[in-house]
């Protein structure tokens, strides 16, 4: 296969297997940073990882919405997210740290990041998208291929599943009431994810105080348990 780039790609076939493979690549990565963080912090960010490849039709569609032809150099150069990868996480906080594990792998180009938690869209969706590209080494040949990754948390990934089902089958045109609602359980989902994280802190915080009376008591007691007294 001698692809040198992506002009020369004539074959759905050859992209799709591109796609693929970067999916893979980028899977792998993750789940090693989720294990090195399990390792080091005895903690993992990642509850779930989601890998797909967007269907034909819905390339098809996408391409026509933004006006261009469907051919495979469009779908390449206006379709960002063909190879999408979502990460679910526990926690708000647990977003950035892995957005900035993901920036720092020196083979992964960062070449776009949109942060819809910080600005969410008008329709209460909040998500932090990252567009990179991993080189795909082949026998004669590296291509740059381009992943999408989300990273959202347990609530944020539920509401946007439901907002997702309501917008396919409105066709984007859901009645008003509907969209108020919506927007009313975004911001009860962000107010959980804050609650949430505020606990998880103060957990944490408990932890290690008790860690901390612990070693104190240690260093007054010998081994058997009974207090070192000072002469």
């Amino acid at each position: 296969m001698n692809v040198k780039n992506y002009e020369d790609v004539d074959s759905w076939k050859t992209m799709m297997f591109l796609y693929n493979a970067a999916l893979k690549e980028v899977g792998t990565k993750l789940e090693i940073l989720n294990d090195e963080f399990q390792h080091v912090h005895r903690y993992n960010p990642i509850e779930h990882i989601k890998k797909r490849i967007k269907t034909p039709e819905s390339i098809v569609k996408k391409l026509k919405r933004q006006g261009h032809e469907s051919s495979i150099e469009n779908m390449v150069k206006y379709i960002n997210d063909i190879a999408g990868v979502r990460l679910i996480c526990s926690f708000t906080s647990d977003i950035y740290r892995l957005a900035e594990m993901i920036g720092n792998q020196s083979d992964l180009k960062v070449l776009s990041i949109k942060d819809y938690i910080k600005h969410p869209k008008e329709s209460g969706y909040k998500s932090y998208h990252m567009l990179i590209s991993v080189p795909i080494f082949l026998t004669d040949s590296v291509v740059d291929t381009k992943v999408e990754i989300q990273i959202r948390t347990i609530a944020m990934d539920f509401w946007a599943s439901l907002e997702h089902k309501i917008y396919y089958k409105f066709e984007g045109n859901a009645p008003e009431y509907i969209s108020r609602e919506l927007k009313e359980c975004a911001k009860m989902v962000s107010e959980l994810d804050d609650k949430m994280l505020s606990l998880n802190e103060a957990i944490l915080k408990c932890l290690e105080q008790a860690e901390e009376e612990s070693r104190q008591l240690e260093r007054l007691t010998d081994r058997d348990g009974n207090p070192i007294l000072n002469e």
